[in-house]
C-alpha cells in the first residue's frame, strides 16, 4: 500500500496573479505563502477484482465501487486514474484533516497527493515541481477548473515560498530564508479561524477572472506586495508591518468582485481588527472558508474572544510538501 501526505497552504500575498489569464498576458505573477501542518492523505492499494463484482473502489465522503473508470462520479479521481493509465484492480482512500471549501487549497492538495500516490503505485518518481505542473495542467485543461497555479506548488514542494509564474510550465520557486526564532515569532502571531461559510472557490473565482483587464491596476499592486512581504519577513524590522500589509491586501482583494466578501465576513473582519488584529484576509478565492488574522501575542485572547462563534484551527507553518509516508 502506498500512502501520501500532502499539505494544505496559506497564501499571504499575490493571489489572483497566479492565474494564467493574468501572468501569461501581463508578464508574470507571483505569490508568497506557506504550507501548513494539516494535510490530505491518499492511500492506493492493489485490489483483486476477480474476487468481486467491481474493479475499482474509491472512498472519500462516499464510497464508489465500479467496473470501469467511466463509471466513477468523482471527476478528479476518474481523471487522475485515466491520466496515469490505471484502469482497474485498485483501491483508493482519501482522508482530509480539514474540510473542503476552506480556502486552504485542499482540492489541489488532493490532486497532487493522488498523482503522487498513483505514480508511486506504478513504481515511478516525480520531481516535486514536475508533479505541481502536472497537477496544474490536469486541473485546468482536463477538469476545466477555474483554479490558479499556486496551490499545486505549495502542495508539491511545501515550505515557506515565494513563487514566480512566467508560464504554466515555467515556474520559479524561491525559499523564504528566515531564522528559526523569526519564523516562530511570525507563527505565533497568525490566528486561523473557520468562518463556517461554505463556498466553492472556482465559483467565486470565475466572476473576477473574466474581468482581469478591469482589475489590472489592483493586481499589479498585489504583485508588488509579494516583494514587500518578502522584504519584511527576511529583514530585521518589526513584523507588525506584515500585518498592515495583510490589511491592505484584503482591501484590494475585496475590491475585485462583490462575491469575494459579504456582510457576515465584513462583520468578522471588523470585530477582529477592533479587538486588536493588525490585519488579515479571507483565504482562497473568497466568499467563505477560513479567515486569517495577524495578531500580536498580547492581543490574541481579545481577538479570539471577540469571535466566539468561529472555530480556531491551530497551525504550524513551513511544512514539507507531498511525500510518501508508507510504501
Amino acid at each position: 500500500m502506498i500512502i501520501t501526505q500532502t499539505p494544505f497552504r496559506i497564501s499571504f500575498f499575490g493571489g489572483g496573479t497566479d492565474y494564467p489569464d493574468y501572468f501569461e498576458k501581463y508578464g508574470g505573477g507571483a505569490v508568497i505563502g506557506t504550507a501548513i501542518d494539516h494535510s490530505a492523505y491518499l492511500s492506493v492499494a492493489r485490489f483483486y477484482s476477480k474476487l468481486f463484482d467491481y474493479s475499482i473502489r474509491i472512498a472519500y465522503r462516499k464510497v464508489e465501487c465500479v467496473r470501469t473508470i467511466d463509471e466513477i462520479e468523482h471527476a478528479p479521481f476518474r481523471e487522475c486514474l485515466r491520466h496515469c493509465g490505471i484502469t482497474g484492480d485498485v483501491e483508493i482512500n482519501y482522508t482530509g484533516e480539514l474540510p473542503s471549501f476552506s480556502g486552504l487549497g485542499s482540492s489541489s492538495s488532493f490532486v497532487v497527493g493522488l498523482l503522487n500516490a498513483l505514480h508511486a503505485f506504478q513504481g515511478k518518481v516525480r520531481r516535486p515541481l514536475d508533479l505541481a505542473i502536472e497537477a496544474i495542467l490536469l486541473e485546468q485543461d482536463v477538469l476545466k477548473e477555474a483554479v490558479g497555479c499556486q496551490d499545486q506548488v505549495f502542495a508539491a514542494l511545501g515550505g515557506f515560498r515565494l513563487v514566480e509564474f512566467r508560464r504554466r510550465d515555467d515556474i520559479v520557486v524561491h525559499s523564504v530564508p528566515m531564522k528559526p526564532n523569526r519564523l516562530e515569532e511570525l507563527e505565533g502571531q497568525l490566528l486561523l479561524l473557520h468562518t463556517g461559510i461554505k463556498r466553492r472557490a472556482a465559483d467565486v473565482a470565475n466572476h473576477y477572472i473574466r474581468k482581469l483587464e478591469e482589475q489590472r491596476k489592483q493586481l499589479v499592486r498585489m504583485r508588488e506586495m509579494v516583494d514587500e512581504g518578502y522584504a519584511i519577513l527576511t529583514g530585521g524590522g518589526e513584523l507588525t508591518k506584515f500585518g498592515a500589509l495583510l490589511d491592505e491586501a484584503w482591501m484590494l482583494k475585496r475590491s475585485l468582485d462583490p462575491n469575494i466578501s459579504n456582510p457576515e465576513i465584513e462583520s468578522i473582519y471588523r470585530r477582529g481588527v477592533e479587538a486588536g488584529a493588525l490585519g488579515g484576509k479571507l483565504l482562497g478565492a473568497g466568499g467563505g472558508g477560513c479567515i486569517l488574522f495577524f495578531v500580536p501575542q498580547e492581543r490574541r485572547k481579545a481577538v479570539r474572544d471577540s469571535l466566539p462563534e468561529l472555530t480556531e484551527i491551530p497551525i504550524q507553518i513551513n511544512f514539507p510538501g507531498s511525500h510518501i509516508i508508507h510504501a
